[in-house]
């Protein structure tokens, strides 16, 4: 199937040469020509773009403002985002990465630097529906046993629970830590993390997680969300000579802004585990706490 883009563009007549350009390489497009036109495109699309292309000085609904309304769409908020403006302006650039813009290229661009971001972003757009896809039927038993055996769902007290799982070349993914230690939930979670560190696994390959990568999942079977982040470090004594690992936060409710601080947070937590020192969980499940906290 092409992958498609939403090309959102004031000016016709670039709007018309990237159309062509991208359609010449396999691409389907799809045009808007400022957010609010934008907005409708995603509202009666039949099947979602993978990925928006958006300039940002627009009349009606500038490429920011589209930006914040697609990403506080749970429909939406796994489409990646890439800003192309005339702007060169460093503040304009920190400004759109602050936002959590996937990428931001600035005109006149490279054709053939373009066509390798879309297809990373696609790509990575593509492993997470292929996640949730893994996912869904086994949360889906996951909530009929808990229904059965009348086990308490993942109505958390906390309302976030962090995770910690390394792969063992023996059993699979292996918990670590979980934080808060709750008894009535801890089981349920580590059979979430188990699965989605291997549904992970079977997507990016034993072995191939070499670069960081957090992924923000839908878990609709549980009314949840999670946001997991793959990582990993040089380990000579393992099949793959790396030890990978997986930081999961599970919570009714992440959005993407919240993802970009959760990331941040994953990032100094994965730093500890990369050095193999002995760390505190509760500190960074505090963080994340307000992170969310403030949200709310």
């Amino acid at each position: 199937m092409k992958p498609t883009v939403l090309i959102v563009e004031d000016n016709e007549d670039l709007a018309f040469n990237l159309r062509l350009m991208l359609e010449a390489n396999n691409f389907e497009v799809k045009l808007a020509f400022n957010g609010k036109e934008a907005l409708r495109v995603l509202q009666e699309a039949e099947d979602l773009p993978e990925v928006v292309l958006s300039d940002i000085m627009m009349d009606e609904m500038d490429g920011y403002e589209l930006f914040k309304k697609v990403y506080n769409n749970p429909e939406w908020i796994n489409i990646p985002f890439i800003f192309l403006t005339a702007l060169n302006d460093p503040e304009e650039i920190r400004r759109g990465k602050r936002l959590g813009v996937d990428d931001y290229l600035t005109k006149p661009f490279n054709e053939k630097d373009l066509l390798a971001i879309l297809k990373g972003k696609i790509g990575k757009y593509r492993r997470q529906k292929e996640l949730n896809k893994k996912l869904s039927p086994v949360l889906d038993e996951l909530r009929k046993s808990q229904e059965l055996h009348q086990e308490k769902r993942l109505e958390l007290n906390e309302d976030h629970i962090l995770v910690i799982m390394s792969w063992d070349d023996k059993i699979g993914p292996k918990l670590e830590s979980i934080y808060p230690k709750e008894k009535e939930v801890s089981f349920s979670v580590e059979k979430i993390g188990i699965n989605l560190f291997q549904s992970a696994t079977l997507i990016y390959g034993q072995g191939h997680i070499l670069n960081p990568e957090g992924i923000l999942l839908n878990l609709e079977n549980i009314n949840q969300n999670a946001y997991a982040y793959f990582d990993s470090f040089p380990q000579e004594k393992k099949r793959a000579k790396q030890q990978q690992f997986m930081l999961a936060l599970i919570a009714p409710n992440i959005s993407y802004f919240d993802s970009l601080k959760i990331k941040e947070v994953f990032e100094d937590l994965s730093e500890q585990i990369k050095q193999q020192k002995n760390f505190a969980i509760k500190p960074f499940w505090e963080e994340i706490t307000e992170i969310i906290s403030f949200r709310n």
